[in-house]
């Protein structure tokens, strides 16, 4: 396993690599068309864009963005060195007056106090904060490639002018690429949208609008499946169902900080003269319910948990599918805890998260412990002798499991640090799913309090916590992550049957009443089409087990089993059956 630091120097060599490229590619548009207007180009997951403003409001056709690429890679064969320097705002603006969006960037970044600095490549600069290599000689011309654009509103802002966005993956080497490109076209086959129409799961209805899915009866079996599991565990350790509205006052907003802190809240609506927000969060109302009871430190901690819809205004270019939804469910607990009980509850929580995924056949993650931005303190409540405390406390649990884990900044919320669990799927993409969120500034704001050993008040701290993220997004994950085939014991159709004809149709229906008595979940279909027909819609739906009834098994009381992905059907006697299909759900098997 590679160490830290060498983690971090591969991560940072591929960052300036793709930083590099974002400004060899701003440089092939300029030879195009010298008029074009910059905007920004910055790295991205895998790879990197440039906005650009075309002269007369030209866009780049697919021939225009091979032709990019072929001017990149001939720049590269040059060794064009990457040179910066710090410079004044007044040089800077000089260098870019006829650049409207860079002259904009520098006199925001001027009255903020922050350095400015230009790089060169060749005969062109550009304003950036660095991070390139050395020369181009560092870049593998078969690693990287050109390959779309969109429409992009500068600063994302919709009333600011509309930019056209050039889109390029980059990696260090031709295999990385080759790799990457092969997941993507594995990752279409599995897309969620796609399989969630055949498999008849949701959909999102134009009439009742974008990021609003709704669940076909198949759908909602699957969501309730996976929540109810969370919640027996959830249960079985000692946690607490509550219940809270979805609208509340903005003065509890005001209380929590979001008001001014979070962006993502729908415009209130006036109810008896006061404005009215629909949830985007759940904290706030388990702060408050909380705080309505008196407790002691015997009680504590105190365990509550809800899974409960929030609404989130997303921009409309970011939503897709149920991974960017603007209805999201949340398996939602705040835990109350004395400041003794943090890394005992922690450990609580770590091994549910453990338990859960495995089910799910995720085993491959690491922990991200997400900081507050150093350089900018002012999007955060809270003291810096508090949130120190906090991110202490969570580098110490993490470390004490022996977990893989790395420490990222500007990644925590802005009331505290927290560890988000990233997982890889079946074919090798990250999600960050779980999250752990330490917090000793909510109790302040809400004063929550308890009565310690010396009958004295004292602050709780709040863990929130939450396993699956949002079951939307999680569905849409695991939609892709089986490509529809769902293990046994999560399927909505665990057991198909198919009589032969209608003649064993009275066979069929007690074979389904007793495999239905014995707590599956089973489909009957007698229809008038053929038994072909009948299997290979079967299959199509991804049902992990058909059953194929005719004579011979109505006479022996036998039942023929089709095992999804088997190449030939068994014969068992429905008693097997039965105890065998139960003990598969029961351990949750994976196949």
């Amino acid at each position: 396993m590679n160490t830290e630091s060498e983690k971090s120097n591969g991560a940072s060599k591929l960052h300036n690599i793709r930083h590099s490229l974002a400004h060899l590619l701003a440089m092939a548009v300029l030879e195009k068309d010298l008029g074009a207007k910059l905007g920004i180009g910055p790295v991205i997951d895998n790879g990197f864009y440039y906005d650009f403003q075309f002269s007369e409001g030209y866009t780049p056709t697919p021939e225009d963005l091979k032709g990019f690429q072929k001017a990149m890679k001939k720049m590269i064969g040059r060794g064009l060195a990457f040179e910066g320097r710090a410079v004044s705002a007044d040089e800077a603006k000089k260098m870019f007056a006829i650049q409207p969006y860079k002259t904009e960037l520098i006199n925001e970044f001027a009255a903020e106090g922050k350095n400015l600095t230009l790089y060169t490549t060749g005969d062109f600069t550009d304003l950036c904060k660095g991070g390139h290599i050395e020369t181009t000689k560092e870049i593998d011309t078969d690693a990287f490639a050109i390959t779309h654009t969109a429409g992009a509103y500068w600063r994302g802002d919709e009333k600011n002018p509309m930019l056209t966005r050039i889109y390029g993956l980059a990696f260090e080497t031709g295999a990385d690429l080759d790799a990457y490109l092969k997941q993507m076209e594995e990752a279409k086959k599995r897309d969620h949208r796609k399989l969630g129409k055949e498999l008849e799961l949701f959909t999102i209805i134009d009439e009742i609008g974008a990021g609003l899915p709704l669940f076909y009866p198949k759908g909602a079996l699957l969501r309730k499946n996976i929540e109810g599991f969370v919640g027996d565990l959830q249960r079985a350790r000692g946690y607490q169902d509550i219940w809270i509205p979805h609208i509340t006052k903005g003065t509890l907003y005001e209380i929590s900080g979001h008001l001014s802190k979070y962006d993502a809240m729908y415009t209130p609506m006036k109810i008896d003269e006061n404005d009215y927000y629909l949830k985007p969060m759940n904290c706030p109302h388990f702060m408050m319910l909380y705080r309505t009871l008196p407790h002691s430190y015997r009680q504590l901690p105190v365990r509550y948990t809800s899974t409960t819809t929030n609404y989130r205004y997303e921009k409309s270019g970011e939503l897709s599918g149920l991974t960017r939804v603007r209805s999201l469910t949340q398996d939602d607990c705040h835990v109350f805890a004395r400041p003794d009980q943090i890394e005992a509850e922690i450990d609580l929580m770590l091994g549910m998260i453990k338990e859960v995924y495995a089910a799910f056949g995720l085993d491959d993650f690491y922990v991200r412990i997400s900081l507050r931005d150093s350089k900018n303190k002012e999007k955060y409540i809270g003291s810096d002798e508090v949130w120190s405390t906090a991110e202490n406390a969570l580098r110490t649990i993490v470390k004490k499991t022996g977990w893989k884990y790395e420490e990222a900044e500007d990644e925590a919320a802005f009331y505290g640090p927290k560890l988000d669990f990233m997982f890889k799927d079946a074919i090798g993409r990250q999600w960050q799913l779980s999250t752990i969120q330490l917090d000793f500034n909510l109790p302040e704001r809400f004063e929550l309090d308890y009565v310690n050993e010396a009958n004295e008040k004292a602050r709780p701290v709040v863990i929130h916590r939450a396993i699956l993220g949002s079951t939307e997004r999680f569905m849409g994950i695991m939609i892709e992550h089986f490509a529809g085939n769902f293990p046994l014991w999560l399927s909505p159709v665990q057991v198909k049957i198919l009589p032969i004809s209608e003649k064993f149709s009275e066979y069929a229906e007690k074979v389904r009443t007793e495999l239905v008595g014995a707590g599956m979940r089973v489909e009957l279909d007698d229809s008038n089409e053929s038994l072909g027909k009948r299997i290979r819609v079967a299959k199509t739906e991804k049902v992990p087990l058909i059953l194929v009834l005719g004579e011979k098994e109505a006479e022996a009381g036998t039942v023929t089993v089709e095992m999804r992905g088997a190449e030939k059907g068994e014969t068992h006697t429905l008693a097997d059956f039965i105890k065998h299909t139960l003990g598969d759900i029961e351990k949750k098997a994976i196949w």
